[in-house]
């Protein structure tokens, strides 16, 4: 492991992935610092840092996206890919990892972000990605080992297998034993770790830790397990290639000790990615890439800079790619590389060509989306991976500021799409507005940062406006008339028209019985779409729903008759109607389906409870132990907020589904209240 020889498996791509706040991008620059592509670590909290050097980011201190930076190390090349921790940007995470050969998951002991931590590690065992988990923060350990090890299983369906336990100094960790090495290595602050004597206590416990740890590679390793009951030393390099082995097939998670914020355990981690970690070639078999000289790539990630035009972060999963190459998109798009750029920090350094393994940024491919597959063959390549985002959980109205920049915030969300798909934009017809919708308060927030800094829009928000709707209960038959009279033709149309209330979802239907001729078969579709016009707004200012109506009787006038007359005739008659039918107020009504931690079930029923939910029951989460689904009703007026509720109460970890169920009456005060709202914003 330690020898310095060239890996035949060329450069290497590593997800940094973990619950938020763990410390992935202070890993990736102790990272960085150590292998000697920066001269010393930046900072979060300073802003220095070449992970989350986005304004954005920088602003809140946070993850907002992903960042990649490529160093080297013992001779070898390493792109890391550092995803956010936050479940409302873990798009980006679910984008990116199909196509690394490993991913290294960082977190502490910390029990509250363990539903976290299991969600991550779903997402890898899902797609069959090796994994280490590197516990971080090992300086603050309160724990012992065992216990925080025992802690963290749970989150994960395959053994936590140590590969380091630490050394005490009293109540502090002093160092680490390597248990495959079986060596002892003191820390020392921002240097290289000092190999010390294993003696004493230290070497008690590292024999015992070190049988477990082969234990666990025996349930896979028969020869092991025969030299384990026969008390034969098992070779060492024997025990490096069953960690290599059982990494890659998915039978073992490795956990490391360290501390990024010293830059402890770096040297180790990165030891073993370059041993132990697979390449793009098994990367590429995992994914069912067929084998041709062709390149092929995969896109992660799509960014629009404001001088650089558009970029296309990818993954070069086999082949040689040559800039300026036609590329064939898995859509069935094609397009010529416009540049060749090295992924790390700012994506300035141009190169002439990619070869597999390479993780590159793409100039100019403007009809590539995140997620195609491309190649350079004369035919669209298959899809290698489908990465659909998260339903969308919260939303928020918006319009621009000034209405001479509707065209520019059209073209500014359709670009902020591009990057970040699990934004969706709808249209609604009733307000004319904007609905953006998005995985959480902090997600809309930073979107709307991004639309006002990068591409020069100003926006004002507000919460979606209900989808209130207002029906009758009482039937009545009134004559509609519109005559108007001025120099030549006038306007002439009259109708009677029958209004009758539906069954609730009925719809709407119109019907006509005339008789004799009093309305020309020729009016009649203008009758319709007066009674329709009539509809759009009742008598409580909401759209009216679940009524017939139907045509009965009616004149017309053989010179001034037309179209129009008999349109506003029908639309005159309905909104005489509709006040004299008791009009009731009805909301919108949906199943909402919640997916928590176990031990947050009872906080969520009361959340529920609190926002007139009516519980339909809860059961175990099937595949996930420690899980609970809850199913309630509830009304749209009270699922606006509930994720942040839902997230507060379950550590970011819970989340829930939506589905419009039914329209139910809504009467008395409440109804009043939502009248009197409406009015006053109208």
């Amino acid at each position: 492991m330690g020898q310095d020889v060239r890996s035949p498996r060329g450069p290497r791509c590593i997800a940094l992935v973990g619950p938020f706040q763990s410390g992935k991008t202070t890993l990736l620059e102790a990272i960085l610092a150590r292998t000697g592509a920066i001269p010393r670590a930046g900072s979060v909290d300073a802003g220095t840092s070449i992970g989350d050097a986005s304004p954005e980011a920088r602003l809140h201190k946070m993850g907002v996206g992903l960042s990649a930076a490529t160093t080297s190390f013992m001779g070898d090349s390493y792109t890391f890919i550092d995803c956010p921790g936050s479940v409302e940007f873990a798009h980006d995470m679910r984008a990116a990892i199909p196509a690394v050969d490993a991913a290294v998951v960082v977190c502490e002991a910390d029990e509250k972000k363990l539903p976290q931590l299991q969600l991550i590690l779903r997402e890898l065992e899902d797609l069959g990605i090796p994994r280490f988990l590197f516990l971080n923060k090992i300086d603050r350990a309160s724990k012992r080992i065992r216990e925080t090890l025992a802690t963290l299983q749970p989150a994960s369906r395959i053994p936590l297998v140590l590969r380091q336990i630490p050394i005490w100094n009293g109540d502090l960790i002093a160092g680490f034993v390597d248990l495959a090495l079986e060596r002892a290595f003191v820390y020392r602050e921002h240097k290289a770790s000092e190999v010390v004597a294993l003696e004493g206590g230290d070497l008690d416990r590292e024999k015992e830790a070190r049988f477990s740890m082969l234990e666990k590679l025996a349930d896979h390793d028969d020869a092991l397990m025969e030299q384990l009951l026969e008390d034969i030393p098992p070779p060492r390099d024997a025990i490096f290639d069953d960690l290599a082995r059982e990494l890659r097939d998915g039978l073992i998670c490795p956990v490391l000790l360290g501390s990024a914020a010293r830059e402890n355990g770096v040297l180790r981690l990165m030891k073993a990615l370059r041993h132990e970690s697979p390449g793009v070639a098994e990367t590429a078999k995992r994914l069912g890439a067929s084998s041709s000289k062709d390149a092929l790539a995969y896109v992660f990630k799509t960014l629009h800079l404001q001088h650089g035009g558009k970029l296309s972060l990818t993954r070069l999963l086999a082949g040689h790619l040559d800039d300026g190459a036609i590329l064939q998109s898995s859509t069935g798009e094609s397009g010529r590389v416009s540049g060749i750029l090295a992924v790390n920090g700012a994506y300035d350094s141009k190169r002439a060509a990619a070869d597999a393994g390479d993780t590159i940024a793409l100039g100019k491919l403007d009809a590539v989306k995140t997620g195609d597959t491309l190649s350079s063959g004369k035919t669209a390549p298959s899809a290698l991976a489908k990465v659909e985002p998260m339903p969308a959980v919260l939303a928020m109205s918006i319009a621009a500021s000034d209405r001479k920049d509707d065209v520019k915030l059209g073209q500014a969300l359709l670009r902020l799409n591009e990057e970040d798909p699990s934004l969706t934009m709808v249209h609604n017809p009733r307000t004319h507005d904007i609905v953006l919708w998005g995985q959480g308060e902090m997600h809309l927030r930073v979107a709307l940062e991004r639309l006002r800094d990068r591409f020069g829009v100003n926006v004002k928000s507000q919460p979606p406006a209900i989808g209130y709707k207002e029906t009758i209960r009482k039937s009545i038959t009134q004559r509609g008339r519109h005559k108007k009279q001025s120099g030549g033709h006038g306007q002439f149309g009259d109708v009677v028209l029958e209004v009758k209330p539906m069954p609730r979802g009925g719809g709407f239907e119109f019907h006509e019985k005339v008789v004799g001729g009093a309305v020309p078969r020729n009016y009649i579709g203008a009758v319709e779409e007066g009674v329709v016009d009539g509809l759009l707004r009742g008598p409580l200012g909401f759209p009216v729903i679940d009524v017939q109506v139907t045509l009965t009787d009616g004149s017309y006038h053989s010179v001034d008759s037309s179209d129009l007359a008999f349109r506003t005739a029908a639309r005159i008659g309905v909104n005489e109607a509709l006040p004299q039918c008791q009009p009731v107020l009805l909301e919108p009504i949906h199943v909402v389906e919640i997916v928590c931690p176990t031990d947050a079930t009872a906080k969520i029923n009361a959340i529920l409870s609190g926002r007139r939910g009516q519980i339909l029951g809860f059961d175990t989460r099937e595949g996930w132990p420690g899980w609970d689904r809850v199913r309630a009703m509830m009304p749209e007026a009270e699922i606006g907020e509930l994720i942040v509720e839902l997230r507060s109460a379950t550590a970011g970890a819970g989340s829930f589904t939506r589905q419009f169920d039914r329209m139910a009456e809504v009467t008395g005060r409440a109804a009043d209240q939502i009248i009197a709202a409406h009015r006053v914003a109208a």
